[in-house]
C-alpha cells in the first residue's frame, strides 16, 4: 500500500466534523500559555504547551509545544515540526536540541540564536500516542500503532489545535520533520489534500524533510558506500556488505525475528570496524563517552544504536523530568515514571518502514505542493546519496526539468551545501558539515535553508 485509503480519510472526516461542530467564541489557548520556563532567559514572544485530545473515548491525548515567531507573529506562517524514530519526541529533540528557541545547559536554558521561530510560528508535536508526554488512559492504544493511525491522529490533532488557536486557521501552513518523519509528514500532507477535496480547510503550502526515510532499500543500502567512502570500513568488508548481506536485508530479518548467520557475521564485522565510539548520525562528531552505552535506539537495531550528541540529550532528559518544568509546561506523566526521548511503551509497526513514501511525494507535487528534501552530509544513517538518487528518480518519473542545476549554495561567505531544483517545485539540498539532526549541528546554515524554503526562493549563491 503506497498511500492512505479513502476509508481512512472517511474516518478522519467524521472525527473532524465533530470538531467543526464546536462553537468557538474566544481563543481556548489561554490555559496553555507558558508564563516562563524554569531557567529561561527573558524573551518577547509567547509560548504555549499542553494537550489536545484526539480520541475522547480512550482519552488519547497528544502533547505539543508552540513558540510564536519572535517578531510580528501575525505575518509569519505556521510550521509543524515532527521528529521520527518512530517514537521519538519532537519536543526533546526538535524543540530543545535542534531548532527551538532554547537549549538546556545545566539548570538553565540558553537562547538558540538560530531558532526557527525567528522566521515562523513553530509548533512541535509529540506523536504518536505514548511518545514523551503524550498518553492514553487505555494502554491498548500503544499496541500495533502504525503509519495510518499516526496520520489520522496528527490530522485530528491539528484541526482541534486550530480550535484552541483560531487565529491560525487560515495561516500559510508548512509541515517539516526529519528521519522517520519521511513517513509522518507526507502521509499527513496526503490526508490534508484529500480532506480539502471535501471543502478546503488546511492551507498547506509546502513540506520539508530532513534526512528522511523515503524508500527503505535505497536509503538503508546507501549506508555501505557512505561507510566505505568515509574510511569507516575496509575494502573487504564493503564487498561483503554489498553482496552477502546488505543493510536492508539485515534490518528486515532483524524486525522479523530471524537474522541469518551470514548477516550476523557481516554486521558484526561492520560494527567492529565502524566502532561504537563513532557517532553514526554524524561521523565527524565526537561522542559523549559516559553515555555511549545508554544511547537511544532509533531507525536501527542494536548494532548501531548511537545517537547524536548524547550529552545534550542527557541535559534535555534531566530538564524535562524536573517537576517544576513539567508544571510550567502543563505536562504530566501518565502510565510512565519518567519522560524519555524515545518511547519505551509504544509498540510501533516497524515493518511500515518498508512501505515507500516516495510515491506520496509524487502525488503531492501533482497537487501543487512544493517539496524540499535536505540532507546533513555527515549522516551515515540516512545518507545524502540515497536521498539524492530518490529525488532525481522522482523528478524523472514526473517529467520535471532541472530549473536550478546542481550547484553550491552559500551561508554568508561560506559554502552552506549543494542544491538542485526540478520544475521549481521539487528541491534537493545538502547542508555541509551537518548531522542527521541538521539544525543541531549546523544551526545557521539550517536557518538559511529554512528561510529560503518558506519564501519560495532558490538557496543563495555567492555574494
Amino acid at each position: 500500500m503506497h498511500s492512505l485509503s479513502w476509508k481512512t480519510v472517511g474516518i478522519a472526516i467524521v472525527l473532524i466534523k465533530l470538531c467543526l461542530s464546536m462553537v468557538v467564541v474566544t481563543s481556548l489557548s489561554l490555559p496553555d500559555k507558558i508564563s516562563k520556563l524554569p531557567g529561561q532567559p527573558q524573551v518577547s514572544f509567547q509560548q504555549f504547551s499542553g494537550y489536545v485530545t484526539v480520541d475522547d473515548k480512550k482519552q488519547r491525548a497528544l502533547f505539543y509545544y508552540f513558540a510564536e515567531a519572535e517578531i510580528d507573529p501575525a505575518s509569519k506562517p505556521l510550521v509543524l515540526w515532527l521528529n521520527g524514530g518512530p517514537g521519538c519526541s519532537s519536543i526533546g529533540v526538535g524543540a530543545f536540541s535542534e531548532n527551538g528557541p532554547f537549549r538546556p545547559s545545566g539548570e538553565i536554558l540558553v537562547r538558540n540564536e538560530y531558532s526557527w521561530n525567528r522566521e515562523a510560528n513553530m509548533l512541535y508535536l509529540e506523536t504518536p500516542i505514548g511518545v514523551g508526554f503524550s498518553y492514553s488512559t487505555d494502554t491498548s492504544s500503544y499496541e500495533a500503532v502504525d503509519d495510518m493511525v499516526t496520520a489520522i491522529d496528527n490530522l485530528v490533532f491539528l484541526q482541534r489545535w486550530f480550535v484552541k488557536f483560531p487565529e491560525y486557521v487560515h495561516r500559510d501552513l508548512f509541515i517539516t520533520g526529519e528521519s522517520y518523519a519521511g513517513h509522518y509528514v507526507p502521509q499527513l500532507a496526503e490526508l490534508m489534500i484529500q480532506f480539502n477535496k471535501k471543502g478546503k480547510f488546511f492551507n498547506l503550502k509546502g513540506i520539508a524533510l530532513g534526512n528522511p526515510v523515503l524508500e527503505f532499500s535505497t536509503d538503508f543500502n546507501s549506508r555501505a558506500q557512505f561507510f566505505w567512502s568515509h574510511g569507516l570500513i575496509s575494502d573487504s568488508t564493503y564487498r561483503i556488505f554489498t553482496s552477502a548481506c546488505n543493510y536492508s536485508q539485515f534490518v528486515s530479518e532483524y524486525y522479523r525475528g530471524s537474522v541469518s548467520p551470514i548477516c550476523s557475521r557481516v554486521m558484526s564485522q561492520v560494527s567492529k570496524e565502524t566502532s561504537r565510539f563513532v557517532d553514526k548520525y554524524d561521523v565527524t562528531l565526537d561522542v559523549c563517552i559516559p553515555s555511549v552505552l545508554s544511547q537511544s535506539k532509533v531507525l536501527s537495531p542494536h548494532q548501531v544504536t548511537e545517537r547524536i550528541d548524547v550529552c545534550v540529550e542527557d541535559e534535555t532528559v534531566n530538564y524535562l523530568n524536573r517537576q517544576d518544568v513539567q508544571k510550567a509546561l502543563h505536562a504530566r506523566l501518565v502510565g510512565v515514571n519518567r519522560w524519555d526521548v524515545c518511547s519505551n511503551i509504544l509498540d510501533y509497526e516497524v515493518l511500515n518502514l518498508e512501505i515507500p513514501t516516495i510515491p506520496i511525494l509524487g502525488s503531492l507535487i501533482k497537487g501543487g505542493i512544493p517539496i524540499l528534501v535536505y540532507s546533513g552530509d555527515q549522516d551515515s544513517v540516512i545518507p545524502l546519496t540515497g536521498s539524492r538518487t530518490l529525488i532525481h528518480g522522482l523528478a524523472e518519473k514526473l517529467g520535471l526539468k532541472t530549473t536550478v542545476p546542481y550547484r553550491v549554495w552559500f551561508e554568508g561567505k561560506q559554502v552552506g551545501g549543494w542544491t538542485q531544483v526540478y520544475g521549481n517545485i521539487l528541491s534537493f539540498a545538502t547542508i555541509r558539515g551537518a548531522s542527521h539532526e541538521a539544525p543541531f549541528s549546523q544551526p545557521e546554515r539550517s536557518l538559511v535553508l529554512f528561510k529560503t524554503f518558506l519564501e519560495g526562493r532558490p538557496l543563495p549563491e555567492a555574494l
